[in-house]
């Protein structure tokens, strides 16, 4: 019996379904870190075999049965995931990092982004979007733009650290600048998450998005990424010293997973996305003395549900869009190109802002390229709150996996190329 035909999810549904999401997400990572990829993309792959346009067993767009169940299971893990990432970003390294990744961070999110920008308003000004409410034109492209601006920080990282490169200096401008990258777009993608909601309470609709409105979503963002961290720098010290008195079993984790999601739930109430809250959390306790502990706790819950929204992103790729020989997809298939070069030009082009001698731009415009996690977290939530349309999501995510996927190849060839650099000691 298939999903759409059981009258109600059974639990057995669930299980199975859950069972099969897990074991397909570690057998595809190790698939893809066994040919010296990062398990993400084996992640990705995995989830569009599982999903409706292959096997058809997660369910993977809204209306089928079992769908808001995983997609729920999904909203833990990307928030347990911008925890993490929280937790592992230093806010004194990032200020040491200096003025040259900050230079490369700003052209690496506002080339990209312009590009993207410009690009959907050719798209719909020949036809290509289908059909898309013109009205919507331009929140469309203000979310195609925000899904080209991030870096992936774990995927440059685990890839320079493979290669025994951390300490080169191109790594630590590009790690430097990865880590802004993702500040950057997390505060954008609070930007485009307003620009959702005040589109779907009809406010801005008509007459497009203002300067205003952008303007003041912004501020509400990196307004409230510096409260909570500031707010709960003062608070969180001491109420985990108290934790770490209690005797019961898990109470350090729990208490810290806890905390992420009461800050999802305060970042919601403020009208930005969870996941933004999630970030903050790390952040903040990052500096608590139970940092190690809780970074090294909150890696199993990691294990256990990261992989489900990655496995649940590939499910909503729609594999049929890309045979060329169906005349309809042929406009979708020059959008997926397109912005894959888009991608790739705009950070490469972030190498620009290097004027340090002994640094080669091209490595570290190489080591921008890839989007990952991030990247696919604005795709779905164009894809969630209905800006995106199946196609445009499809083109989006493949975009993300291309630009992950060519990155560690590229900068293997690019060191290899240019032998030890000047500051390869420092």
């Amino acid at each position: 019996m298939s999903l759409e035909e059981s009258s109600h999810y059974s639990i057995e549904h669930f299980f199975i379904a859950l069972a099969l999401i897990l074991i397909f997400s570690k057998v595809f990572g190790e698939l893809a870190e066994r040919i010296k990829q990062p398990s993400v993309l084996g992640e990705l792959v995995a989830g569009v075999i599982l999903g409706g346009s292959v096997l058809a067993i997660v369910p993977s767009v809204p209306g089928m049965l079992g769908y808001d169940t995983f997609h729920l299971l999904a909203e833990v893990g990307v928030a347990i995931l911008l925890f993490e990432i929280g937790l592992e970003t230093d806010l004194k390294d990032l200020i040491k990092v200096g003025f040259t990744s900050t230079i490369v961070a700003i052209i690496g999110v506002v080339v990209p982004f312009a590009l993207g920008f410009a690009s959907i308003l050719v798209f719909e000004k020949y036809g290509m979007l289908g059909n898309v409410d013109p009205n919507f034109t331009i929140l469309i492209a203000i979310t195609a733009g925000a899904t080209l601006t991030a870096t992936s920080v774990g995927i440059t990282a685990r890839v320079l650290s493979d290669m025994n490169r951390l300490q080169s200096g191109e790594a630590k401008i590009i790690l430097g600048a990865a880590v802004i990258d993702d500040i950057l777009g997390l505060i954008i993608l609070g930007v485009v998450s307003g620009l959702i909601e005040s589109s779907e309470s009809g406010v801005g609709v008509g007459g497009g998005v203002s300067a205003a409105s952008v303007g003041i979503i912004f501020l509400k963002a990196f307004g409230f990424l510096i409260a909570a961290i500031v707010i709960g720098n003062l608070t969180s010290k001491r109420l985990f010293n108290l934790v770490e008195k209690m005797r019961v079993r898990g109470v350090l984790l729990l208490s810290a997973i806890s905390f992420a999601f009461i800050f999802s739930y305060l970042a919601s109430l403020v009208g930005l996305a969870p996941i933004v809250g999630a970030f903050a959390a790390g952040l903040v306790l990052a500096n608590t003395h139970q940092f190690k502990s809780i970074e090294e706790r909150i890696k199993p819950v990691a294990d256990v549900f990261t992989p489900i929204f990655f496995i649940m992103v590939g499910a909503a790729v729609d594999v049929s869009v890309f045979n060329p020989f169906v005349k309809e997809n042929i406009p979708i298939l020059i959008i997926a190109l397109v912005l894959f070069i888009v991608a790739v030009v705009g950070k490469l082009l972030s190498g620009l802002g290097v004027f340090q001698k002994g640094i080669k731009k091209s490595v570290i415009g190489v080591g921008m390229i890839p989007r990952g996690e991030v990247g696919l977290i604005f795709a779905q939530v164009g894809l969630t709150y209905g800006v995106f349309t199946s196609e445009l999501f499809s083109a989006v995510t493949v975009m993300v996996m291309l630009t992950t996927f060519i990155a560690p190849p590229l900068l293997k060839i690019m060191f290899a190329r240019g032998g030890d650099t000047a500051e390869d000691s420092a």
